[in-house]
């Protein structure tokens, strides 16, 4: 657009102020005939006026002037071409490699039918602690996809532990320990998880120092791994599995308290007793709905 400055009954600065409200990539060349009168360079720079030429009789300055403008627009067109095709190249990398562990998790619940749909859950009941904790959309979001894969490591976990009835020896037990580590090493090949590992690495850690794999304390512990901590325990604790009942919902209460300072981070441990106390209509909607 070429446009000039000096115009009734608004100026050319104001035009482009307007413009910019809804189109910010408009190439504008301002003019004036007035030099004492020119716009200051802060708002030219304000509004990204690509450019400012002073009217004469003489017009080759103007004609460079937009000459140049067309090459520049022509480069513009081709940068955003090559923009888009990367992006969307990504996009599809990605999405093809977020199936890949999709199918890598559904192969770790379908091993064992008690922890069917326990993903989905922990998913949720995060996604649920940090909205009464008033984290923003983008955080739930980092939330509802770490949930979803926090135990995609146990797929290296051999089935004849991970499936054990009875209780498991200490050479077991480490086995089991090394799947947030497992899960780490898968999620690393691709940028896209790299909001969700902290949460897949550290949802084991306990808050005063005793978890796993880090043995990391307090608030060293990623926030996100803290709040999925308490919905992996509590899960766990309702849910049926094959060497005992689903607790009942006054036990699984009294232990969050209990170990609130110790395992839980004790803020986020409050926020989800306030849940279960006053939105326990929203825990039974999500049990309900990923109930196996």
């Amino acid at each position: 657009m070429l446009l000039d400055f000096i115009m009734t009954p608004i100026h050319g600065d104001k035009v482009v102020e307007e413009i910019r409200k809804f189109n910010k990539d408009l190439y504008i060349l301002l003019l004036t005939g007035h030099k004492d009168l020119a716009p200051p360079l802060e708002t030219i720079r304000k509004l990204s006026i690509q450019g400012y030429c002073e009217k004469s009789d003489k017009f080759d300055q103007l004609l460079l002037l937009i000459e140049s403008a067309i090459k520049s627009i022509e480069q513009m067109r081709i940068i955003g071409e090559i923009n888009k095709e990367l992006t969307k190249s990504r996009e599809e990398l990605e999405k093809a490699y977020l199936e890949t562990i999709q199918t890598l998790r559904y192969t770790v619940e379908a091993k064992d039918k008690y922890t069917r749909g326990h993903s989905d859950r922990v998913s949720a009941f995060s996604v649920l602690i940090g909205k009464y904790m008033g984290l923003s959309p983008e955080d739930l979001k980092i939330l509802e996809i770490g949930g979803l894969f926090h135990d995609i490591g146990k797929i290296g976990v051999p089935d004849s532990i991970l499936l054990k009835e009875g209780s498991l020896t200490d050479d077991e037990y480490s086995e089991i320990k090394n799947h947030p580590s497992i899960g780490k090493h898968i999620l690393s090949n691709a940028t896209t998880f790299e909001n969700i590992i902290p949460i897949v690495y550290h949802h084991h850690e306990k808050f005063d120092g005793n978890g796993y794999p880090g043995k990391i304390a307090g608030k060293e512990i990623p926030l996100f791994a803290r709040i999925a901590a308490v919905a992996d325990t509590f899960d766990a604790m309702t849910t049926k599995r094959s060497y005992r009942n689903a607790l009942p919902l006054d036990v699984v209460r009294e232990e969050i308290v209990r170990v609130s300072g110790t395992q839980f981070d004790p803020e986020i441990a409050t926020v989800f007793l306030d849940i279960l106390d006053n939105h326990y209509d929203e825990i039974l909607a999500i049990q309900e709905k990923y109930s196996s």
